[in-house]
């Protein structure tokens, strides 16, 4: 008989209401694959699209989704098996990764259940000096600011642009990050101050205190102020926000300054930015454990920091949704995983 476990699944795309705990088939370790025993898992954007069948997308791009359907791809946890030709992990490790993305954004990586199946280059050790509810709110988040910022980390073909995306130079420049105050945001700030940029923080005013911990040079309350009536002569707009305003920002921008979108889709500004002299550039986050290791480094040694907005158990993943689909998040929110 297959092994059972526990696991959020869903047997239509609809709102936080289709996601059911209950039992599912337990995984087994492919070629390559180690078995881990989820302790947490960290909720991302992706996730919500997916649960909704990535209605935002056109047509064209939306993937066909099977069910039933398990969400989810980032996790801590400790390794329970691994295949025969793996040898970097072992029974026991405590691990943390973002599992098959983008790879699986159709449902095949599975991270809220009690086990998931991870290719090993994906995975790497969870940092010994954070907990297992801060090291799964870390890889997609993380991940993502590290292969706008430091990065990319791969060859793969950019399915948004031509041309691949570089990350700038940062020490001594000027960075605004908007939506600093969210899971991509607070790491872009973090890792733009490590590398020795001036940081400008856009945020609503709730956040300010927790900006102010992250030691941001300047804060701007959006609510207040429109950060692009007041602000000149950037040398770089991280938009952790993206979308249709992320035009706004190239007026901010000096004369060969760069503006990353994180989610580029409804950007209409190419020919503006082309006369004002700025490089528009975005990449698609992709699973790294070697780039989860060596950040991973950074959390150990409290160089950068996990952002917690709040945290469930995994029967709860739809109040989890639920608080998502609220706003205003800060960091990130976790499941738990008994």
């Amino acid at each position: 008989m297959t092994e059972m476990m526990k696991a959020i699944r869903q047997h239509e795309l609809g709102g936080p209401d289709v996601l059911v705990y209950e039992d599912a088939p337990r995984p087994e370790p492919k070629a390559g694959e180690v078995l881990v025993r989820v302790q947490a898992v960290g909720i991302n954007p992706p996730d919500w699209y997916l649960r909704e069948g990535y209605k935002s997308l056109p047509p064209e791009w939306q993937p066909p989704v099977g069910f039933p359907l398990i969400l989810g791809t980032d996790i801590s946890g400790t390794v329970a098996a691994v295949a025969d030709d793996v040898e970097r992990f072992s029974v026991g490790n405590e691990v943390y990764a973002m599992v098959r993305f983008p790879a699986g954004l159709a449902g095949d990586s599975q991270a809220y259940a009690q086990f998931v199946s991870v290719p090993a280059s994906e995975l790497a050790l969870k940092p010994a000096g954070i907990d297992h509810e801060h090291a799964a709110a870390a890889p997609m988040s993380l991940l993502t600011a590290w292969q706008f910022l430091i990065a990319l980390g791969h060859d793969e073909q950019n399915p948004l642009q031509p041309q691949q995306h570089v990350p700038v130079p940062l020490a001594g420049k000027t960075v605004l990050v908007n939506g600093a105050a969210g899971g991509v945001g607070h790491f872009a700030v973090q890792l733009a101050k490590w590398q020795g940029a001036r940081v400008i923080a856009v945020a609503s005013g709730r956040h300010e205190a927790l900006l102010s911990e992250l030691d941001v040079d300047q804060f701007i309350d959006y609510a207040k102020r429109a950060p692009e009536d007041v602000v000149r002569d950037v040398d770089l707009v991280v938009d952790a926000v993206g979308g249709e305003k992320t035009g706004l920002f190239l007026q901010t921008l000096k004369r060969g300054g760069a503006l990353f979108p994180i989610y580029p889709l409804g950007f209409s500004g190419t020919d503006e930015a082309e006369r004002l002299g700025v490089t528009v550039s975005a990449t698609q986050v992709r699973s790294n454990g070697a780039q989860l290791a060596e950040a991973g480094r950074l959390l150990d040694d409290g160089t950068i920091r996990v952002v917690i907005d709040s945290s469930y158990p995994l029967a709860e993943a739809r109040k989890a949704h639920e608080r998502a689909a609220q706003g205003h998040i800060q960091g990130k929110i976790v499941l738990t995983v008994e």
